[in-house]
């Protein structure tokens, strides 16, 4: 059997394991910093570090998270819920164990929706991913290699201890996604409703979101799954779609081979572009769960809930569905304006300073997006203001200025700000509307090109684009594009 021919009767069963850190000031047992910038071990204390006799102590901020997060993602919020002890030992693990929640979880059977894009057509295609469970748990310290041996690599490792005690949400899909692409875009979206919400940064490539693929392939039509390997070690969302689809190749040419898959963890390398086996995979009875005897059942009413929500801000997927319906904008734009909650807030700023929807989404996807690229510079430290772009809009629909004025004095406007009813005064670049003052202009200019005038009037019909070229031309660009065709037309036909 031909490798294609094995993929065609082979599907995916994949599934994420994603770790939030959450953007708190404080750790989740104790009034420890969060704050990573500091030298090493200089931000804990007995609590995180886990000396005998002292006492954890549920930071509220982490509880309010992971309500909030349930409530997005249409969760169930668990009325009773409690910690757990995860027992194992690792060297950055200083208690040997890891307080979690393992059989109670705060939220549980929820949903999140992704959008599929065909590159080629830009249409989106819409899929719910379910959501197992979601629960809160500290995070592990951060181990250090160090040394150089030509043979050995590393000869020793340190230990630094301020990430310790972290607070993190988990959160677990259902195994409903089947290719590479679904998987990243699910991860962008966890991202982007976490940076919504305000409780995460969200950045994979900080650490602060981190994904674990659980991932296994089965014949098409089996209702059975095959046996999961899990991939660790990935820092973007093409790194995440890559070790997917290479490691489906794996899969799939092991089982052609006659080779067994084992239930292991593997590693994504991102320089040979490939998984490795890291170690096999441990089960949830190896880790000797028991109820965390430090700390107390937790009960969140539901007046607690309802306060909670109460604070919720419109999440992307309303905020797509009212641009699509209210707004009018296709749904590839739509998407593409709620991508970045700050680029919401923007466009939706210009549009209530009077600016017609579509024409924002044009300069804000287009010109104000290829800036802010090149400069490496987020639309909050732009210095162009919505107000600003709203009334540059408007001058175009006045007939003020021409669209290609507009991007003439659109870089003074991105570097500086300031006003453009202002910048084109001072420049004089009024847009010239008046039927008289470009009439004269034009027969001027006709009169200045009698070849090309006899080239028009022996069929040449592409001619009159000449001639719009040169009257805008001589007027700097200020003639009304839309006027001067019109009246370029009517002189070229009585010339």
């Amino acid at each position: 059997m031909t490798a294609t021919a094995v993929k065609t009767n082979y599907e995916a069963i994949i599934g994420l394991e994603t770790h939030c850190q959450l953007n708190t000031a404080s750790k989740i047992f104790c009034n420890c910093s969060t704050d990573f910038d500091s030298p090493p071990n200089t931000n804990v204390c007995p609590v995180c570090l886990g000396y005998p006799g002292v006492l954890p102590v549920l930071n509220e901020e982490v509880l309010a998270a992971a309500v909030k997060l349930g409530l997005a993602i249409n969760g169930q919020i668990a009325p009773y819920s409690k910690f757990d002890r995860k027992q194992y030992f690792y060297p950055d693990l200083p208690k040997n164990y890891q307080i979690s929640q393992f059989d109670l979880p705060i939220v549980e059977h929820g949903s999140l929706e992704i959008e599929l894009v065909d590159k080629k057509t830009k249409e989106i295609t819409r899929k719910t991913i379910g959501i197992t469970r979601l629960h809160m748990e500290e995070d592990a310290g951060k181990l250090v290699h160090a040394g150089s041996d030509r043979l050995a690599g590393s000869t020793h490792s340190l230990v630094d201890f301020n990430r310790t005690g972290v607070p993190l949400l988990e959160i677990v899909s259902e195994p409903d996604l089947r290719t590479g692409q679904e998987a990243a875009e699910y991860a962008q979206s966890l991202r982007q409703l976490v940076r919504y919400l305000g409780i995460s940064d969200g950045n994979m490539q900080e650490g602060s979101l981190r994904c674990d693929v659980n991932i296994s392939v089965r014949p098409v039509g089996q209702e059975e799954f095959g046996t999961k390997v899990e991939i660790k070690n990935m820092n973007s969302f093409s790194a995440i779609q890559k070790a997917i689809e290479y490691e489906i190749e794996r899969q799939i040419e092991a089982i052609a081979n006659g080779e067994e898959i084992y239930q292991e963890t593997r590693l994504w390398e991102e320089g040979s572009q490939r998984t490795i086996s890291m170690r096999k995979k441990e089960g949830s009875s190896d880790y000797r769960y028991f109820p965390e005897p430090d700390l107390p059942p937790l009960e969140v009413s539901e007046q607690q809930q309802q306060a909670w929500l109460a604070t919720l801000p419109e999440l992307p997927s309303a905020k797509r569905a009212r641009y699509e319906k209210d707004l009018g904008l296709s749904a590839y734009d739509a998407r593409v304006l709620t991508e970045d909650r700050e680029v919401a807030f923007y466009f939706e700023e210009a549009v209530d300073a009077g600016a017609d929807p579509k024409a924002v989404t044009n300069w804000v996807t287009q010109d104000i997006a290829a800036y802010l690229n090149n400069n490496r510079l987020t639309i909050g430290e732009l210095a162009l203001k919505p107000s600003a772009l709203a009334e540059l809009i408007a001058l175009i629909t006045k007939g003020t200025i021409s669209g290609k004025i507009a991007k003439d004095i659109l870089p003074e406007l991105l570097e500086k700000g300031g006003s453009p009813q202002k910048i084109i005064e001072a420049r004089g670049l009024v847009q010239i509307s008046d039927p008289d003052e470009l009439t004269a202009i034009i027969q001027a200019v006709i009169a200045d090109h009698p070849k090309e005038l006899e080239k028009f009037r022996s069929g040449k019909g592409n001619m009159q684009g000449f001639f719009v070229g040169q009257v805008m031309k001589r007027t700097g660009g200020k003639a009304d594009p839309k006027l001067t065709n019109q009246l370029i037309g009517k002189l070229l036909a009585q010339a």
